[in-house]
């Protein structure tokens, strides 16, 4: 069983930084996609980030420049540094990943296609 966990949320004024990790845990072979999204209070939720596995990367117009996602695939962990944050990147920070290979009975599976795995989501406020 794959399963992915969010830290690093919290409370920070405008301008300033954080740091989202995400771990997954689970008899992981590899994980094709690792991707940040957001949703904020009435609005629906929205990719932020990808980061494929040999390491190229793509964001949302809103971010660039502001935002760096990377991966340490030996620990199968997904960081977001967020600098210069905004009162609109309020919001429930979610990781995602797709296209996972993972051990079961001793042979390597792939997770079906377009199955893809949630965390549960850290919350970032940027304040004015």
């Amino acid at each position: 069983q794959v399963q992915l966990v969010e830290s690093g949320g919290g409370l920070v004024q405008a301008g300033g930084s954080l740091r989202l990790s995400c771990a997954a845990s689970g008899s992981i072979f590899s994980i094709n996609a690792m991707n940040w999204y957001r949703q904020a209070p009435g609005k629906q939720r929205e990719l932020v980030a990808v980061i494929i596995s040999g390491g190229s990367t793509n964001y949302a117009d809103s971010v660039k420049g502001r935002f760096t996602i990377s991966r340490d695939n030996a620990n199968n962990t997904v960081y977001l540094q967020m600098n210069s944050l905004r009162p609109e990147d309020t919001a429930v920070y979610y990781c995602n990943a797709d296209g996972i290979r993972y051990y079961s009975g001793g042979v390597i599976v792939s997770s079906p296609p377009g199955y893809d795995y949630w965390g549960q989501g850290t919350q970032v406020t940027v304040s004015s």
